[in-house]
Order: C-alpha cells, then structure tokens, then sequence
C-alpha cells in the first residue's frame, strides 16, 4: 500500500498524543512482577504494548512479539524469573537483531536460557526460575533496553542485582526512568556510583498510576510546525508533563534552535498539561547534536534539517544500525529520493554540508519502521510529490497518526480512496 500525503495551505491543529510507550511497557512487567490486579491508566495502545499484554495476560508457550524489540528485552528478563518453559520469537528482523548480551548477563546470574536458532539471537527457549543474582559488568553503550530488562527483575533475585557500567553509557534517561519506575513500585534500587546501580531483594508492591503521554510521537508535530516556518500553523499537543523523565522530551531543546518554542499551559513538573507549538523567525543555520540519550529522536531531526536547509554533524547513533532497520542506511537511502545526500561516518554519525540531488520523488520505503513513515510524511509541506509505502508500519507507537493528519487538514490517499478517520469508541 502507497499513502501520497497532501498538506493544507493552513495548520491549526490540536491533538491527543498516544501515550508513552517506554512508560508502559515498563509499567507492565513491574506490574506483572508485583503481582497486581490494577493495571495502570492510559496504557500505549501500540504494537510493542500490546504484545506485551498479551504475553502476560495468555502465557503461550511460543511468544510472537513481532517487530517489538522492547518486548523482547523485557520478556526475556521476566520469563527467566517465573516458573514455566517458553520459547520467544518474532519477525524475520528480529531474529538478525543481537540480544547475546543480556542472554548472557542473566545466565550468569543464573538463568536457564539457549538459543534455537543462531546463537546470539532469537528465539530463545527460557526456563523460568529463581535467580541467584550477584554484580554484573557490562559495557555502558550496549541498549539500555538490555540494561533496563536486568534491573526490573533484580528486585526478585535471592542476592539482589548490582550492574557496574563501563565506558559511556548510552540512552542514561531510559535508565533512569526505569530507576524512577521501580521505587514507584516499591524497589530498593539507587546509583550507588557514577557507574554502578545497586538493586537490593525486595518484593515489589502494586502502585496504580497514570502514565504520561509520549515525547517521541511529539516531534513529528515539531516537525510539521518546522516546516510550515514563514505560514499560519499553530499546533496543541495534549498529555505532556514540563519536566518529564522520557529522554525524548529534549525535543523542546532541539527544535527551539530550529524556530519552534514550547509553551506549557499550566507549568507544573511531573503533571501532563496542554502544550502549545508556535514558531518564531529564524532558526540556526548549523547544528552538531549528540544522539547518545535520545537516538529515536534522530531521523525526526535528520530530515527536518535537511528540509530546512540547516547543515549538521550529528553523534551518538550506533544504535541506529540495530533498530527495526539500519536507520543510518535507510536515512541515506531515502533522503536521496526527495534530493539530499547525506553522508555517514563509521557507525554512529551523520552529517550534511548541503549536498543535494536530482529527487526522483520515488515512493518513501518504510523498512518495516514506523519512524521513518512518521519522519517523512511531513515533507510533504514541501513536497507534493511525496508518497509512503506500507503506511501501516506507524501502528508500532502511534497508530492514529495518520488519523491525525487528517483532523490537522492533511489529505491522505492511498491509490484506491481516501484514508478515512477511524471512529473511536
């Protein structure tokens, strides 16, 4: 299926994000682990949500998680800590995306776990059991999803969890949301160093609460405002807390360089509120960024740089090439189709010094990544031509986004008909 998107000549939109999917995924398995009846509120309805629910409301003794890579990483963990045997499996992508590091890292904690298939990756066949726990070392620039999955059930280990980080730590925000989440569940858990987390035994306790709405599936809405830079647009953006802990929410930061301020109605931290996008003249003309605590942010800002005309160096995004897709390659690829030639350097940067192409406006391939549909459509500002295949991909983290073009004045047809707004119960 092809999407071609067609962008009014007006914006005046307000929307009501997903919710965070980091929050919820995590908030499922350390409410599964206490044992509660109450699930929390305002829980993602997203691909990597849902098969997480699934997961732990059926048990199967096969787990498809698809495509969600945060599922694997956290049901692994809780599989290895529970009675029963379960072999975990997913897409063909998935089964060429690495997880030898936290396979390892529980094993030796004491975990009963083999690969089925090619050693390193999934699927794996997991015993459940009670583990012994003990210290860790594991190197600080491995997924911090690898890192989260090991503290979340460190609580249920007989001698408890301490993880010593070595050299730089990457995506540190997810960990310490992950930290932030478990003491609401009652863990013991603190940096006792600058690289060392201690996670003491203790029996989580059940904690209803509400969780937030997402920052990531904010930016392609400061995107969209980036874009309509010079016209009349205003954007609201429902559900978002001024001081949030999702790593994400440096999206503010990074595109108040790029004309976009961010207005909280009622600025209280911690508490969701309505924000309000407005832009203002001007935007930097070069800017250099480490992705290192927010690389889902990256293809967002790539390609509304690009878009801009605003030359950049960015670093930190070597976990670009083991997402859905190799992000960087996929970035290169298709940018060349709407006339920007980007260029990377080893596995972790990219940069742009203006180069452009002769566009062919050639359908925007997906790779299966609901990321690179969200961060192209809005090119279609600027471009008409603009076309998405396989569109569906953005259920993953935010299905009604193509919804919500739609109710923000965005035309968006595939080859047969229009798109029609789902209705929502």
């Amino acid at each position: 299926m092809i999407y071609k998107i067609t962008a009014p000549q007006t914006l005046s939109a307000t929307i009501a994000l997903p919710s965070s999917k980091s929050i919820s995924n995590r908030a499922l398995i350390l409410h599964a682990l206490s044992g509660g009846n109450i699930l929390p509120d305002n829980l993602s309805n997203s691909d990597d949500t849902e098969v997480i629910i699934n997961a732990l409301k059926h048990r199967p003794d096969t787990i498809d998680i698809k495509a969600a890579g945060t599922a694997m990483r956290f049901m692994t963990a809780y599989l290895a800590t529970i009675d029963g045997e379960h072999v975990i499996t997913g897409t063909e992508r998935m089964k060429h995306r690495p997880i030898g590091v936290l396979v390892d890292a529980l094993i030796n904690l004491g975990a009963d776990i083999e690969y089925v298939g090619q050693e390193g990756f999934p699927p794996l066949r997991i015993r459940g059991q009670k583990l012994t726990g003990g210290r860790l070392d594991i190197p600080g620039n491995v997924s911090s999803q690898f890192i989260s999955a090991l503290l979340m059930v460190g609580p249920t280990m007989v001698n408890g969890l301490e993880i010593h980080l070595t050299g730089n730590v990457v995506s540190r925000p997810y960990i310490d949301l992950t930290l932030s989440l478990m003491k609401r569940f009652g863990a013991d858990v603190a940096w006792t160093s600058v690289d060392t987390i201690t996670v003491k035994p203790k029996q989580f306790v059940e904690n209803p609460f509400i969780i937030e709405n997402d920052w990531s599936a904010a930016s392609y809405w400061y995107e969209i405002m980036a874009l309509y830079s010079g016209r009349e647009a205003s954007v609201k953006l429902y559900g978002l807390s001024d001081g949030s802990q999702q790593g994400d929410s440096i999206v503010k930061f990074i595109f108040s360089l790029l004309g976009i301020k961010t207005n909280f109605v009622k600025a209280v931290v911690g508490m969701p509120t309505t924000v309000s996008l407005t832009s203002r003249i001007g935007h930097v003309q070069r800017l250099d960024f480490d992705f290192i605590n927010c690389p889902d942010l990256a293809q967002t800002v790539v390609v509304t740089c690009c878009a801009l005309g605003v030359n950049f160096h960015f670093t930190g995004l070597s976990s670009l090439r083991i997402k859905e897709t190799d992000r960087i390659e996929a970035l290169k690829t298709e940018l060349l189709k709407v006339g920007f030639v980007i260029d990377s350097v080893g596995d972790s940067d990219l940069l742009w010094e203006g180069k452009r192409c002769e566009p062919s406006f050639d359908p925007i391939e997906t790779y299966e990544d609901h990321r690179m549909a969200m961060a192209f459509a809005p090119l279609a500002i600027l471009f008409p031509e603009i076309r998405i295949k396989n569109p569906e991909v953005v259920t993953k983290s935010y299905p009604r986004f193509w919804d919500d073009l739609q109710l923000a004045g965005f035309t968006v047809a595939s080859s047969t008909s229009a798109w029609r707004i789902r209705q929502m119960d």
